[in-house]
């Protein structure tokens, strides 16, 4: 079904994540560190990373960062390290999820396919683009090629922010909560999870520039804050 990088230097806890994902029929490409990862990435047959944050030639984190830079797919943390300062940080770096040792290799099987899942709908999801205006500038977004832009500068989101985006957008400006944000974007709910709402948000705001397009209600949750233009399909 899918093409996965798994990086983890445990050859035990490697062969049953392997062993579960390849139940679902995914190819599995196995790693005990960094090296090779990137270039692996850079050939454009991976659809899916799963990475260590500890390995024995580098950090998890940067390598996490160097495939953001070149490739557009979902990546998950697997990792021991179960702070919230690493959790934050790891969705900072744009993890689509953050699974913390020891963990159930059947459940990481599941948050695999939940998330493969959620990419593909939303590159397959069809639609016009839709724009909003908010202090003179325009946001644009467009299901049906999976392009975001603001002022016709493109921006880059990953899977999970751009679900929270277009889902925020399509609420026509009515307050939505971190609970309800979880269920219909992200699909899991994990003890400090609201905490994760609130970092994607974080950095939506950054990508999306000064204009504050994702309006804080305190004690409620978030309301997308641009004016449709109604010139849109609907």
């Amino acid at each position: 079904m899918a093409c996965i990088v798994l990086v983890e230097d445990n050859a035990f806890i490697r062969e049953a994540a392997a062993g579960y994902l390849q139940l679902d029929g995914h190819k599995i490409l196995e790693f005990d560190c960094v090296k090779d990862v990137v270039e692996t990435v850079r050939r454009g047959v991976v659809d899916l990373a799963i990475l260590d944050i500890m390995l024995p030639d580098g950090n998890g984190f940067n390598l996490a960062k160097s495939i953001k830079e070149i490739a557009d797919i979902p990546l998950i943390f697997l990792t021991a390290k179960s702070s919230e300062s690493d959790r934050i940080l790891g969705f900072e770096l744009g993890a689509d999820d953050y699974v913390v040792k020891p963990f159930s290799p059947k459940e990481l099987a599941l948050r695999v396919q939940a998330l493969l899942k959620r990419y593909a709908q939303a590159t397959r999801q069809g639609g016009d683009a839709c724009s909003w205006t908010l202090d003179g500038n325009i946001l644009e977004l467009d299901s049906a090629s999976h392009r975001l832009s603001v002022n016709s500068e493109e921006l880059y989101l990953t899977g999970a922010e751009w679900k929270i985006l277009e889902y925020l957008a399509g609420q026509e400006g009515l307050v939505v909560s971190r609970e309800r944000l979880l269920s219909e974007c992200l699909n899991y709910f994990f003890e400090g999870s609201e905490r994760t709402i609130d970092t994607h948000i974080a950095n939506l705001r950054a990508k999306l520039g000064s204009s504050v397009w994702i309006e804080t209600v305190r004690g409620y949750g978030y309301r997308f804050a641009g004016a449709r233009n109604r010139s849109d399909a609907t």
